[in-house]
């Protein structure tokens, strides 16, 4: 599972990534979850930003998380490309 972004706050830590599975999937996506989040949201990316699965977030935690990949939208898009050609991921960390 290789982690595409990390987003550290004072008061939690999100983790962007892929599942190796998706290698086959075309639709652009990233799952998204807190330490120790059982079931993962998935985001879509592309055409739009947009949630696939909610998974054990919070309304509050989908709008927050939504939010940051449309801030990181093609940081994120750059990375699936990568991720589809077999290239080595580098993992984004942003502090806040």
């Amino acid at each position: 599972m290789p982690k595409v972004l990390l987003y550290i706050t004072a008061k939690l830590i999100w983790l962007f990534l892929f599942y190796n599975k998706d290698f086959n999937e075309n639709r652009a996506h990233v799952h998204v979850g807190k330490k120790d989040t059982l079931n993962l949201c998935k985001i879509w990316l592309e055409p739009k930003v947009e949630l696939a699965k909610q998974g054990d977030l919070t309304d509050a935690q989908v709008k927050q998380v939504l939010e940051l990949a449309e801030t990181y939208r093609d940081k994120l898009i750059k990375q699936w490309k990568a991720f589809k050609e077999g290239k080595t991921i580098r993992m984004i960390k942003i502090k806040k």
